[in-house]
């Protein structure tokens, strides 16, 4: 979460001068309600103005999605700083509405194209987004981890980053060839959807990655058990989903290598991620 507010000529670039801005919480990412109105610091801008374009006219059945608010010139991004419509709710430990929502989601992005930011490796010095793109590969390439550039940190030097990457290397070995076709995904679901009442569940964002749906799904359970105090039955509830132990595999492993590469990885994170290891190994 960000402390700096909005600057008044970003805000008057939304046409939202004289507005007094309120700070939101972690579902809005610490972005600032303006009115009806939210502005949100950007990681990378292509990847904010990808979401805002897509987001713009993308319709998702029982969903609330926040829309883009354009500049006064036109533009997604302005100085840093995104603007999107305000959605009522805060994110609940309801993990089987955010499942749903998740393949509720997919089905609308099925048809979407793989941007060309998705294609590209991490360059050094990394940024918090090159940090998930190594993750994501480690989870699919053959030797994790084997592809990162010369000079990268492999672990944040601490026993638990060492163990993550002890446990990927052991995951790995139970991998098998999957065949579900890859399609653009919201690979980050888990304390993002904002639930209000009986209203449908609201998404702010959508964080691209570029794998099955099913993958995108098992990341919001193995978060939702590692972090999220989820019951056990959450794996088998959705286990009807396309090669749901694997892709929970490969979700897993995307999670120990943002934990073993991510600068700001804490100890505490790691033994709900050794916990959803102890399940996942036990339905493979």
């Amino acid at each position: 979460m960000t402390e700096e507010r909005p600057p008044e000529h970003v805000m008057a670039a939304f046409g939202l001068s004289g507005l007094r801005p309120v700070q939101l919480g972690m579902g809005w990412e610490g972005g600032w309600r303006c009115g009806e109105v939210v502005l949100s610091m950007v990681a990378d801008h292509a990847r904010a103005a990808w979401s805002a374009k897509v987001r713009e006219t993308l319709f998702v059945d029982g969903v609330r999605l926040a829309r883009p608010v354009r500049s006064t010139d036109g533009r997604y991004v302005v100085a840093g700083w995104r603007a999107d419509t305000f959605v009522a709710g805060t994110p609940e430990p309801r993990h089987d509405e955010v499942v749903s929502a998740a393949v509720r989601l997919h089905e609308a992005t099925a048809k979407l194209e793989r941007p060309r930011f998705l294609t590209q490796p991490p360059v050094a010095p990394w940024s918090d987004v090159d940090v998930f793109i190594a993750a994501d590969r480690a989870a699919w390439e053959e030797r994790p981890l084997h592809s990162l550039p010369p000079g990268a940190r492999v672990s944040p030097g601490s026993a638990d980053g060492q163990r993550s990457i002890e446990l990927i290397n052991q995951l790995a070995t139970l991998r098998k060839p999957t065949k579900s076709p890859h399609q653009l995904v919201h690979g980050d679901l888990y304390g993002t959807v904002l639930f209000a009442g009986t209203a449908a569940p609201g998404i702010t964002d959508i964080t691209p990655y570029w794998r099955p749906a099913s993958w995108a799904a098992g990341v919001a359970v193995v978060d939702a058990l590692s972090w999220g105090d989820a019951d056990d039955g959450l794996l088998e509830r959705w286990a009807s989903l396309p090669e749901w132990p694997q892709m929970l595999l490969r979700a897993l492993m995307f999670r120990l290598a943002v934990h073993a590469l991510h600068p700001r990885s804490t100890a505490a994170a790691f033994p709900g991620l050794a916990r959803s290891a102890a399940l996942v190994r036990l339905i493979l």
